[in-house]
């Protein structure tokens, strides 16, 4: 029934295929794979993926036939979209772990092996997503409990913005720098500025899991040394902690968003993208994502770091140019080949 529903979505609003995450190799029924195939061969020739361009096909009934396609279209629920990808993707990690200790057993893979196979699939968040709202709530009485109970656009630098012009819509901004230099500060500091100044941050951290950046959040806003939000509790002054609901409070402002799984592909960028601005409308996202290397490519290029870096590079200026936003992406000197 999702994949159904899934489908039908698709071809009732054909914007979602560019930004759905999921692949046709990820759906159960080959019939579903063979059709959700067809729509990507459609949407790249530059055609519609209604009815009329399915009935073109000359191996029409190998996909059910019109009759088949017009009952999908009848299950398409586009509000419900996000929740049918979530089954799929759900559905798929199941039937792979399924698949990896089948083929374990029979080729007699060691522990470690099988652990290492299935410790992929897990790694695929479907969910990954923390608003900094949420995440400041977990720490809001960090300073009086114990550490074990814890669970744990305006730039904002006036030369910046002089020479810049701030950052605007459309645009994408790659802030490049050596391992160590501060980077994902940097980042964090656009991203209050930006939600301070009505618009919405959207962080993609690739690398850092969402509690490490809320920390950073905290220290920076704070003033706060960072090493003492290891233990607020115990390494924080009583001045401080009388400070410490004040920053949350001015945090919470920025409507910040976090997103932490690792190897997020750009499907999943412009979907979570597209969600986001739909839950807040009246206000203009920005993207900042820790680091352009770390982002999954459409393809394996052979290991051509320098192929993978210009697809993912032409596809953040295509999100930004769509989504009429402006996009800044962190990236490694180290693995860009620059000194």
């Amino acid at each position: 029934m999702a994949e159904k529903a899934f489908l039908g979505s698709l071809m009732k609003a054909e914007y979602l295929l560019m930004d759905t995450v999921i692949v046709p190799e990820q759906l159960e029924s080959a019939r579903h794979k063979e059709i959700m195939r067809k729509m990507v061969e459609f949407k790249l020739a530059g055609k519609n993926l209604d009815l009329i361009t399915f009935s073109t096909l000359p191996d029409l009934e190998s996909v059910g036939g019109m009759s088949y396609l017009s009952e999908l279209l009848s299950y398409a629920d586009i509000e419900k979209f996000d929740g049918m990808e979530k089954l799929i993707l759900e559905s798929w990690k199941e039937r792979e772990k399924r698949n990896i200790l089948t083929v374990a057993a029979m080729n007699d893979w060691e522990i470690a092996r099988v652990v290492s196979e299935l410790d992929k699939i897990n790694q695929l968040k479907v969910e990954d997503h923390t608003s900094l709202q949420q995440a400041l709530a977990t720490i809001y009485e960090a300073p009086w409990e114990d550490q074990s109970r814890l669970i744990s656009v305006t730039s904002g630098i006036k030369e910046l913005d002089d020479m810049t012009g701030g950052f605007r819509g459309g645009e994408v901004t790659i802030l490049a720098a050596r391992p160590s230099m501060g980077k994902t500060d940097v980042m964090l500091h656009f991203a209050k500025m930006a939600g301070w100044a009505g618009y919405l941050p959207l962080v993609f951290s690739l690398e850092m899991p969402e509690r490490l950046i809320t920390q950073r959040l905290m220290a920076s806003t704070g003033g706060f040394n960072r090493t003492k939000m290891r233990d607020p509790k115990r390494m924080l002054s009583p001045r401080q902690k009388d400070k410490w609901s004040d920053v949350i409070m001015n945090l919470n402002e920025t409507n910040m968003q976090i997103f932490d799984g690792a190897g997020q592909s750009m499907a999943e960028i412009r979907a979570k993208t597209r969600k986001l601005m739909n839950q807040f409308p009246h206000r203009k996202p920005i993207l900042l994502i820790d680091y352009l290397t770390l982002i999954q490519p459409s393809q394996s290029y052979g290991g051509n770091a320098h192929q993978q870096v210009t697809e993912i590079s032409k596809s953040l200026k295509n999100m930004a140019k769509d989504f009429d936003c402006h996009v800044i992406c962190l990236a490694q000197l180290n693995h860009l080949g620059g000194s």
